[in-house]
Parts: C-alpha cells; structure tokens; sequence
C-alpha cells in the first residue's frame, strides 16, 4: 500500500509501505474510510517536536474490521468502528478510572493516514458504530477518534455544568469542538478566542456566545471586563503554548477550573503563581475511549455534527497539501480520503 511518511520538517511523502498484518493476538487491521491531518502534526512536521527517523503519520481514524487476532472477542470483521490515537485494554485500574489514555498497558496508534491500519488491543480501543454509517456522517465519526474527544474531555476536565461561563483559547479543531462539547454540556455563555473571521464564524455556529480576538494580557483584560471583573467558572487550553496557558489560568475565576488539552512545548508554571490562582488545573492526553460510546451515539443520531471542522477534503495521494494548508493556516483541519 501507500502511506504517510514524514521524513523531516516539512517534508512528507506519501509513498510505499508493507501492509500492515496481525502482529499480536488482541490486534485488528482495519480498512482506513477516512483519516485526517491533526494539529498536533504540525509539532513535528515544522520540526519542533523532532522525529528520529522517516516516521508514519496519521493517528485518528475511522474504517471497517478487515481481520482480527485469534484473541480478540467483540470486534468482528465487517464492522464499522472508531478508536483512539493510544490503544488501551481498557480493563486495568487506569482505565477503570476511566484514564485510558494512561492504560499500563497502552500504547501508541500512528499510521492512520494510509488505506491500512493496525489498532493493538482492539477490544478495548475500539467502538463499533450501530450499522454501517452513510457516506454523510463519516467526517463526524472520524472527529470522535481525536479532536471531538478531545474537546470533549476539555469541557469535561474543566467542570463545565448548565448555566456556566466558558473560555475556550485556540481556534483550532479542538478548540472549536470545546465549543461545541460546551455548548452540549448546558454551558450559558461561551467566549471564544479567535483573531480569524472563518473560525469565529463556525465557533457562532457550535455555540459560542461571544469572540476575542485580544490575545495574553490585552486578552484577559478584555474576559475580566465580560465577566465583571470575575473570571470565567470555566477555561479551556486547546493550544499548548505558554501565552494560551497564562491566557487561560488568568482568565479563570477564584475557584474556577481551567483544563489544558494541548500538548505543551516550552510551557513552563510558576509555582507561587499558580498556588494563588487559586484554580483547578486538570489536563493531559484525552480519554477519547471514554466518551467514544456517547460521541458515536451523538453523531448517529444527528444531535451534533462535528465533521463541519474540516475545510479542506483531499485525497490521501495528495497529503502534503493538507499539511501545507494547516500549517499555513489555509485550513482548520485537512480531511483525508482513500
């Protein structure tokens, strides 16, 4: 087959690759619908989260059970299903806990944006869809491996209840779907930070209430004066830099939660700082297996219709230009068919 290499910044090939097989027991191989070009690989495709070799890329995805090891029991070939981007068994203490993304024995799923794929410990990472979905609610489906849950799980780690105020900082795919989950939670009043006239306009549409375009300080001055010099009850961190994070513990009320989503470069807290912020600060690498049964069910039954952040549909053969658009930001996010 043909697949998704980065090999060094900037330079992604899609070129051939063996087909992936049944290495382990509890494995599936599934045939990719659709995948997708994620934030995060921008970090290593512009060279900041540097790579050790040519590398496969792709790690949300979608797709039909080709062919499962001899060990797995509940996922069937011809089955429709969603996973995760870390493979879980979902049945140790961690996951239990509903923390599948730090399952003992988890571990990594890349390589999605290719037509095959190997999912390790499929019964525990994989969801399977009610039916064979139409062609229509793929896209959303595909949100709910990454950046659906992830937003999700944003809104949820930052106590998000009905009749809240929420800041969400990051107008990227997740912080766009952290409108979005907000919004589903019963939040009252949404402020999205956003200098781009594109994304606000979607961020409107999944329920953001208000815009800022003030980013740092000039940014929080401008919630605090929202909020009557309160604070947000919530605040989102869907970026990972240190100027969002400030942003976002100096957005957030006495008492109030902040949960951060990006992954973090060069973030760095100040322990004084933080000890009177008196804030809840909750965050790490979303539990998408958590929340995969409720998004799925969500999508199918048309209540949310998330697969509105992509902006740019390619075909796989053409994956340089999806990374090229959003590293440029010429797209949210790049959807990617076989």
């Amino acid at each position: 087959m043909r697949g998704t290499m980065l090999y060094g910044p900037r330079d992604v090939r899609f070129e051939e690759r063996p087909d992936p097989t049944i290495l382990d027991p509890t494995d599936a191989i599934i045939r990719i619908s659709a995948a997708c070009v994620c934030g995060s690989d921008l970090w290593p495709y512009r060279g900041i989260a540097p790579i050790t070799g040519p590398t496969p890329m792709g790690h949300e995805y979608c797709g039909m059970v080709e062919e499962v090891g001899s060990a797995v029991k509940h996922i069937k070939p011809g089955q429709f299903v969603v996973g995760s981007f870390f493979a879980s068994d979902n049945t140790c203490p961690n996951c239990q806990f509903g923390y599948q993304s730090s399952c003992m024995h988890r571990q990594g799923v890349g390589g999605a944006q290719a037509p095959l794929l190997r999912v390790p410990l499929a019964d525990g990472t994989l969801v399977a869809t009610p039916g064979v979905p139409s062609a229509d609610l793929i896209p959303s489906l595909l949100t709910a491996s990454d950046v659906l849950g992830t937003g999700w799980f944003a809104a949820d780690a930052a106590n998000v209840k009905p009749g809240s105020t929420v800041v969400v900082v990051g107008d990227g795919a997740v912080g766009l779907l952290g409108v979005l989950s907000a919004r589903q939670m019963g939040a009252e009043r949404i402020i999205a930070i956003s200098r781009n006239a594109s994304r606000q306009k979607l961020a409107r549409e999944f329920g953001a209430t208000d815009v800022v375009a003030e980013r740092g300080d000039e940014g929080v001055a401008r919630i605090m004066d929202l909020t009557n010099g309160i604070g947000a009850d919530s605040v989102l961190e869907c970026v990972g830099t240190q100027e969002a994070m400030m942003q976002a513990i100096h957005s957030t009320r006495k008492g109030g939660y902040v949960s951060f989503v990006g992954v973090p470069h060069g973030v760095e807290l100040n322990g004084e700082g933080l000890f009177f912020a008196h804030i809840h600060l909750h965050g790490g690498p979303a539990t998408v297996r958590r929340y995969l049964p409720e998004l799925i069910d969500l999508v199918w039954n048309g209540k949310i219709n998330p697969g509105k952040v992509f902006d740019l549909e390619l075909p796989m053969a053409q994956v340089a230009e999806g990374y090229r658009a959003m590293d440029e930001r010429r797209a949210i996010k790049a959807l990617l068919w076989p």
